[in-house]
């Protein structure tokens, strides 16, 4: 069940995608509450594996996978439509497969993704609850705010500009938390690609 949530905003994703493409004002409007539903998803299919015993390494790895397919695709998406500049979808994406090859090195040694950091502030950083749900909510602010501000500039809405100001400070607060949280990952995972693999 919980698999098959994640993989339901897939077919979501594509058709949030589209409703951006339209250069309809009210159906880019109408996006808004799609792209709020498909992050939604993301917690529920969390929620119902372990309230249902279901988690699994595939679970966990759909996950990740929906997660970061979905992240990227929305920055290239947001810079193509020229709300945000360029270097963010180029920062996010340099992260995140930076990020994911380190942590792919880690799990082959069995090591879950989220235990191969060992320093409290990067535990902190990278695996609390509180940095993990406030990363999330700010990137949901954020392209819900951007889903927005792309409704009104169609519109030509007097409230264009400040939606736009308020979309590019979420937009750049989501990709510093972003990089705060990935730079652990790989300072400490550096030290973890020296170790010997036959010891």
């Amino acid at each position: 069940m919980a698999n098959l949530i994640t993989l339901s905003r897939f077919p979501l994703l594509f058709i949030y995608v589209a409703l951006l493409y339209t250069h309809n004002a009210a159906t880019q409007l109408w996006a808004v509450p799609l792209i709020l539903l498909i992050i939604l998803l993301d917690f529920f299919d969390g929620q119902i594996a372990r309230q249902r015993g279901e988690s699994s390494l595939l679970g966990s790895v759909l996950d990740i996978a929906t997660d970061r397919a979905l992240e990227i695709v929305l920055w290239v998406v947001f810079a193509h439509l020229d709300l945000i500049p360029v270097i963010i979808p180029i920062i996010v994406i340099t992260r995140g497969t930076t990020v994911d090859a380190v942590r792919a090195v880690g799990m082959s040694s069995g090591r879950a993704a989220f235990e191969q950091v060992r320093h409290p502030v990067s535990r902190f950083l990278v695996s609390s609850r509180w940095m993990r749900s406030s990363y999330g909510f700010i990137k949901a602010f954020a392209f819900a705010v951007l889903t927005l501000d792309l409704g009104l500039k169609t519109l030509g809405s007097p409230w264009s500009s400040p939606v736009h100001i308020a979309a590019l400070i979420l937009a750049w607060l989501a990709t510093a938390m972003s990089i705060a949280r990935g730079l652990p990952v790989l300072i400490e995972g550096y030290s973890l690609l020296q170790e010997d693999p036959s010891t």
